[in-house]
């Protein structure tokens, strides 16, 4: 597992982008709960964000790819409107402990 940041530096309802080894990651959190997905629209393997860190759309509900505009769920990674519609960001294992976010990649 490699560890990520403090839980506190995630803030409710936002993303943060990680480069680890080489591996663009992003993790949301949603209702308590930190969702971790490769940085990677299944439509053309390309980055999803905005600008740094900035994953979600305007309402904080959906992640959204900054090229096309693809909306994906933030508990399942699934697309929900867009070029990429049924395919799903790849999820990470993770886990929040009293140190904060890690990620198994």
């Amino acid at each position: 597992m490699k560890f990520l940041c403090p839980s506190q530096a995630l803030a409710p309802d936002s993303s943060l982008g990680f480069d680890i080894d080489g591996c663009k990651l992003l993790v949301v959190r949603r209702d308590g709960v930190a969702y971790f997905y490769l940085n990677r629209c299944p439509h053309r393997g390309i980055p999803l964000e905005w600008r740094p860190h900035r994953f979600l759309d305007s309402s904080a509900s959906l992640i959204q790819c900054a090229t096309h505009g693809a909306l994906f769920l933030i508990e399942s990674g699934e697309c929900i409107a867009g070029p990429c519609a049924g395919q799903s960001l790849t999820a990470l294992p993770g886990r929040e402990d009293e140190q904060g976010l890690w990620v198994e990649l």
